[in-house]
């Protein structure tokens, strides 16, 4: 079966990491092609993660490079048509919301090509955010929905989407995140982690910001810097800045306040290393609410909504929304709980989520076998 799998951006190639290893598993059944747009082009943003999952160096590269939404979307557009033309593939393969996400659906859905989509159903119901069109456009061009959770399962059958379209294979980002946990640590002179340096430095916490919501507007990246500086008289904290996110603080001219420590965008190991020994993690990323969900570390969530509700009905997620008053109470509440970090580091998935079990990529396959239109 030959597969066209299209990735793009930092959270795509956790989730594509463990589809392409489980199809070197099965070699007999499946011909994979992985196609990198270029939405993230460099090794701070891309590269370092084909390393640190060890990701085969990618078939194709479309170089997209930067520019608007539109502009992303219409290059991978035209990037991969002649692609697919000359490789009729069995299915083109989409994870995720963002940009190469919905460039690479509209493209199969123009071919003619059946597609797949992981981490289908997630619904925040705010059309504000460009990832929620993504998702329902998305969602509509699928020929098969493969489903993280029941959640997602229930959005689909609200949106008319036929129940033989849906098969529910758990979240894939958690079987990155067990391969990476079962490997054997460095050897002694091989290096240190990021975490190594910091197991003096006493209890921590994590920020991460890149949502154009949140760090695109002056004033209220000014409110959370606010409200961080606040906590960081508690807790020291540490951020490793996006390059939007950094663009936006110098351009603003705004500086982080004193307790807060600025690091370069991390690595897959670097920053699992980083948050999973995290006493509190403020985010307003999704993957980053199901990972701290799937190790039990206490995450507040800096968005009024969340396309990952499970995470708060099963995990240690809270959604707080961007209020100071209300991010500092919820942060003193957790605090004042005295929960310690996951040392061990030992997935503490609730039974409610059954299928965060490390085998999503197995049933992903699954699923492409056995629901093949061709």
């Amino acid at each position: 079966m030959r597969v066209v799998l299209v990735a793009g951006a930092r959270p795509n190639f956790i989730k594509v990491a463990p589809i392409l290893r489980a199809m070197a598993r099965q070699r007999d059944d499946f011909d994979p092609c992985l196609v990198h747009t270029g939405q993230h082009y460099d090794r701070e943003m891309a590269g370092i993660f084909f390393e640190d999952l060890k990701l085969p160096r990618p078939d194709i590269e479309l170089g997209i490079g930067q520019g608007s939404p539109t502009e992303q979307v219409a290059r991978i557009m035209l990037g991969l048509e002649p692609i697919l033309t000359s490789r009729q593939p069995d299915w083109v393969l989409v994870v995720g919301d963002v940009n190469s996400t919905l460039g690479a659906s509209l493209a199969a859905a123009k071919g003619k090509v059946p597609l797949a989509h992981v981490e289908a159903g997630l619904r925040s119901f705010d059309r504000r955010m460009p990832e929620e069109t993504n998702r329902v456009v998305v969602d509509q061009l699928a020929d098969l929905l493969l489903t993280p959770s029941p959640d997602a399962n229930e959005n689909l059958h609200r949106e008319g989407i036929p129940e033989e379209r849906i098969f529910e294979v758990g979240n894939v980002m958690i079987d990155s995140l067990r391969t990476v946990l079962e490997e054997a640590p460095p050897r002694r002179g091989e290096g240190r982690t990021l975490a190594s340096h910091l197991q003096n430095r006493g209890p921590y916490g994590v920020v991460t910001l890149h949502r154009a919501a949140n760090v695109d507007d002056a004033a209220r990246l000014t409110s959370l810097l606010g409200a961080l500086g606040e906590i960081a008289r508690r807790l020291p904290l540490f951020f490793p800045i996006h390059p939007r996110t950094a663009a936006r603080l110098a351009k603003s001219g705004l500086t982080l306040p004193a307790g807060i420590e600025a690091l370069p965008p991390l690595g897959y190991r670097d920053f699992l290393d980083l948050w999973s020994k995290a006493a509190l993690v403020l985010t307003d990323s999704g993957g980053l609410q199901e990972e701290t969900t799937a190790l039990g570390v206490p995450c507040l969530t800096l968005r009024e909504t969340t396309e990952r509700p499970i995470t708060v009905e099963c995990g240690t997620n809270h959604l707080v929304g961007v209020d100071p008053d209300r991010i500092l109470v919820a942060a003193r509440q957790v605090l004042a709980a005295g929960m310690s970090p996951n040392s061990t580091r030992q997935l503490v998935v609730s039974e409610r989520l059954p299928l965060w079990d490390g085998h999503a990529s197995e049933r992903i396959l699954s699923a492409l076998l056995d629901r093949s239109p061709r």
